[in-house]
């Protein structure tokens, strides 16, 4: 197979407007299929519990349930299966996992506003947590652990994982075993947009949890989005994406590493480079092809960088910043002259990768951030899950009876001009007579 055309090449700042709007709209739309049959799912779910379980385990995975759970001891003897380098990598990221998020647990605060008034806030572990790990073709043991370490770490009180059964009528292996390693109370054996409505709902056997976190397809992330009137989740979640912001310094065959990297995932992932000087873009260009051409996932990786890829030139890094805001990457790398120096330039990305040899690999299985990350460009305003995904807070007031008789007459003045005038007694019952 012959390397890919990239879908854009050429200067930034000639960049057409449709083809600038394709580039930072990455939606994809909303499918109305998925989003009716996901409906129907979730509907099947919360109507007939574990039997629309085990039914859609049989039609969606070919695979009869004896059981919705997996045995924890199947989980452990999953991983004491595994192959000991294999072993002792998942164990070195999942500390490294650990150490990192235990460094973001939130602090109770309290600040005193006026004297006798007092407003303080605590945060509160959640009660129980749900962790979806996909499978079929896409099998990720490192998303297990980003999702229950860090639940764990904040003391979730308990930490469930559901992903979907193979012909055995268990989820794979790897999953099983980062489910062991990392720590979770309960595995079920559920995929898709069934196992969000369980999650999110409840049946006879699966407990409804608090929040859901993770990965998974199109039905998964519908489901998701149709459960929010009763549970929280993270980010909405799309293909996978990069933008490298590179000028001469950085080496081109690891500019075009990074960039297949990413368009191996999924063939609508997003992966464009943004290069200082003509030449240097050229160079990019140049062995973003030479690399394609020997991808081993080469069929996904052609179609990501002939929908999706882009190599686009800037005069100056400065010209860069503005359109990395607007398309507020999944992976942004700054691969630089002084990576350090223009990481403060970068805004809206999901997480970001400081200079060339920081590899976005790296971050996905070992150096302990977390690789579950707002794609889009919901960056704007989200962020990566972490620790403090896994709390609520508490806030309080205490108000001494001085104090009380202080506010009564603003607060009452301010209830009676909304028209509270229950309201307004209460703050004036504290005066002081």
């Amino acid at each position: 197979m012959s390397a890919p055309t990239l879908k854009y090449r050429g200067r930034l700042k000639e960049l057409s407007p449709e083809a600038r709007r394709r580039l930072l709209d990455r939606t994809g739309g909303s499918d109305t299929r998925v989003a009716q049959r996901t409906a129907d799912i979730i509907a099947r779910v919360r109507r007939d519990g574990d039997k629309a379980l085990r039914d859609m385990a049989r039609e969606f995975d070919r695979a009869e349930l004896k059981s919705l759970e997996v045995p924890r001891s199947v989980c452990e003897a999953a991983l004491a299966s595994l192959e000991p380098k294999l072993r002792d990598a998942l164990a070195r990221a999942a500390r490294n996992i650990t150490q990192a998020h235990a460094a973001q647990k939130p602090q109770a605060t309290e600040v005193e506003t006026e004297p006798g008034i007092i407003v303080g806030r605590r945060p509160d572990p959640l009660g129980r947590v749900g962790v979806y790990a996909p499978g079929g073709r896409a099998v990720y043991p490192s998303s297990v652990l980003m999702g229950v370490v860090p639940a764990k770490v904040a003391g979730v009180g308990e930490v469930i994982v559901c992903s979907p059964p193979g012909p055995d009528g268990r989820p794979s292996a790897g999953v099983l075993a980062a489910a062991a390693l990392a720590g979770a109370d309960r595995v079920f054996a559920l995929g898709g947009a069934g196992a969000v409505a369980a999650m999110a709902y409840g049946t006879e056997s699966v407990p409804r949890v608090d929040r859901i976190v993770g990965p998974g397809n199109a039905y998964v992330a519908a489901a998701k989005l149709q459960v929010v009137d009763a549970v929280a989740i993270d980010a909405p979640a799309g293909p996978s994406e990069i933008l490298v912001v590179a000028d001469s310094s950085a080496d081109p065959e690891a500019v075009a590493r990074e960039m297949l990297a990413q368009a191996e995932h999924d063939p609508d992932a997003c992966c464009v480079t943004v290069a200082v000087g003509d030449v240097f873009a050229d160079a990019v260009a140049a062995a973003v092809g030479r690399a394609s051409a020997r991808a081993k996932r080469q069929e996904i990786v052609t179609r990501a960088l002939s929908d999706r890829g882009a190599v686009l030139s800037v005069d100056s890094l400065e010209e860069a910043w503005p359109f990395v805001a607007d398309f507020a990457p999944e992976h942004l790398l700054i691969a630089t002259t002084s990576p350090l120096a223009d990481l403060p330039k970068a805004r809206n990305a999901g997480t970001v990768f400081v200079g060339q040899y920081a590899s976005v690999a790296y971050g996905d299985y070992m150096t302990g951030a977390n690789h579950v990350l707002p794609t889009a460009g919901l960056a704007r305003a989200y962020s990566g899950l972490s620790v403090l995904d896994f709390y609520r807070w508490t806030t309080y007031q205490r108000v001494t009876r001085d104090a009380a008789a202080r506010l009564a007459d603003d607060v009452g003045l301010l209830a009676d001009s909304e028209g509270l005038f229950a309201h307004a007694d209460a703050a004036r019952g504290w005066r002081k007579s």
